[in-house]
């Protein structure tokens, strides 16, 4: 059984069971996505506040970002070989996350996947997933 297992609606056979990673287009288009993300990020004003906590210049928070990815959606688990188990809350508690900063992360993750996945239902299938795993990154309310 695949990561995403969990999100399918009905059962298919053995051989069309396939992950997300290649689903998706694999790496191409995983990288494409994480890339794309960060140019959102990078250039939308709606992402300003989450850009400003993200550590300067983003080459290498790119790069990582893509190897989660892959390995969240089923592809090869370099991220893990390189840098151990994602553990994401911990690795997300000395920064401050909150509601607010959770919304434009995911207004930059739905621009991108809209860009890169042309199968609308699986990508609203895959942010509904990181749509979740996002709610549980937030340690801090939003300010007054």
């Amino acid at each position: 059984m695949g990561l995403f297992s969990f999100l399918r609606r009905e059962k298919q056979p053995a051989a069309a069971q396939n992950s997300v990673y290649e689903a998706i287009g694999g790496e191409p288009t995983v990288k494409a996505i994480a890339n794309t993300f960060y140019d959102i990020m990078e250039s939308d004003p709606m992402a300003a506040e989450l850009l400003a906590i993200h550590p300067q210049p983003l080459t290498r928070i790119r790069h990582v970002f893509f190897l989660y990815l892959q390995m969240w959606m089923g592809g090869p688990n370099d991220f893990e070989k390189q840098f151990g188990h994602p553990r994401l809350r911990a690795r997300h508690l000395p920064f401050t996350v909150t509601p607010a900063l959770k919304a434009q992360w995911m207004y930059c993750m739905r621009k991108s996947m809209m860009t890169h996945v042309s199968d609308i239902q699986l990508a609203n299938r895959v942010l509904d997933a990181l749509d979740s795993l996002a709610e549980h990154m937030i340690n801090q309310p939003d300010p007054n």
